[in-house]
């Protein structure tokens, strides 16, 4: 059944009948928010069943592939977000802007959601905006500890505010907000993959330490050029690397892994649990989501923070764990000079990886997505 013909299908529903509510979920545009979404509208379903779910993105961006594998239906936005680097690719905007309100008025005039969740990303804005002039229940999960300013906007008007850092009340009402930690996949949570089973999956060996870098799901270049200026340090110290590029970087990453036994490369990894499991040492940036799941698998992590996220709230997210001895940060300017001397230092020293390990445990939230689902659910429910 195409998508138009599915939404028609859900619009001839009653509401409140036996087959429970409908809510769209939206937002996307990396993988911090593609998997808390899809993590959400599990929590969903495990509660109430019978909710129908539909998926709002942006096309050509990750989700539209993603929420698919999941077992969703998603419909894909002509939309794009302000370009900063390039102000001729923004000539197109306003169009776009138009045509995605064009877009979202059908959706809801279709589906007739009892409420929309917003996850972030700019496909978010106009699905939740307008569902707020029309009424219908919104509510917002921001997973920084500094908000967007697009959350900033629409935390006015919504039902409640789900976040995943303290001291959030001075971007969002204080009555609105609730406190549920960020969402993660219940294959990391529940993950019973033995490291050596992990490492079977990705071809290396049981009796080497695993480095695995990743850079995000659009790829890092301060981390990938590191790495591969680098390659030669890891079988001269008898580590391996699990390389996870992002689509950017994969094409010259992919050379070094066919000339190398103890490199596994590619854009993207479907099976992070196994990636975690086989790590015993992580590289990554500092997106709340990653964050997330690192508490929760509880690895010795090296945090590279993107540089110009908004309000450098990467930063702010890494130090939270660094204050708590949690996690080693490197300032992304350093890693040039930081990160291999960095790598080493963990490899050598099984004392500071395990204080390491058993401080960011601590810290972690497996949750979430209930509390989040529970509340929507409540709210809906009168």
């Amino acid at each position: 059944m195409k998508t138009e013909d599915y939404i028609k299908s859900l619009a001839k529903t009653p509401l409140h009948s036996s087959r429970g509510f409908r809510i769209i979920i939206a937002g996307g545009g990396t993988g911090g928010h593609i998997f808390p979404a899809i993590a959400i509208g599990n929590a969903l379903k495990a509660k109430q069943p019978d909710v129908e779910i539909l998926f709002v993105g942006a096309k050509g961006k990750m989700e539209m592939e993603k929420v698919p594998q999941a077992g969703y239906k998603i419909i894909g936005l002509y939309i794009a977000g302000y370009n900063r680097s390039s102000l001729l690719k923004n000539i197109l905007l306003p169009f776009k802007l138009t045509k995605s309100f064009t877009q979202v008025r059908k959706i809801l005039n279709d589906f007739k959601p009892h409420a929309v969740i917003g996850v972030g990303g700019y496909s978010s804005f106009p699905v939740v905006r307008l569902a707020q002039t029309r009424g219908i229940p919104t509510f917002i999960h921001e997973s920084n500890s500094f908000a967007g300013k697009s959350n900033r906007i629409l935390a006015k008007r919504a039902t409640k505010i789900f976040v995943g850092s303290y001291g959030m009340d001075k971007f969002f009402p204080a009555a609105k907000i609730l406190m549920t930690g960020n969402p993660v996949r219940n294959i990391f949570s529940e993950n019973k993959i033995s490291r050596k089973e992990a490492l079977n999956f990705f071809g290396l060996k049981e009796e080497l330490k695993t480095v695995f870098v990743m850079g995000g799901s659009l790829g890092a270049r301060s981390i990938n050029t590191a790495i591969e200026n680098n390659l030669d340090f890891f079988s001269n110290n008898d580590l391996q690397l699990i390389w996870q590029t992002g689509k950017e970087y994969a094409p010259s990453a992919a050379g070094a892994e066919e000339e190398r036994t103890n490199i596994w490369t590619n854009a993207f990894i479907n099976n992070m649990e196994f990636a975690y499991a086989a790590a015993d040492i992580v590289v990554s940036r500092a997106g709340a989501m990653a964050i997330a799941e690192l508490c929760v698998v509880g690895k010795s992590v090296i945090f590279v923070p993107y540089p110009h996220a908004a309000e450098n709230h990467q930063n702010e997210n890494a130090n939270a764990l660094v204050a708590k001895h949690a996690a080693i940060m490197i300032n992304d300017e350093e890693v040039n000079e930081k990160l291999i001397s960095t790598i080493a230092y963990l490899a050598n020293d099984p004392a500071k990886a395990n204080e390491l390990q058993e401080n960011i445990i601590k810290m972690a939230n497996t949750n979430a997505d209930e509390l989040i689902a529970a509340e929507i659910l409540k709210t809906l429910n009168g």
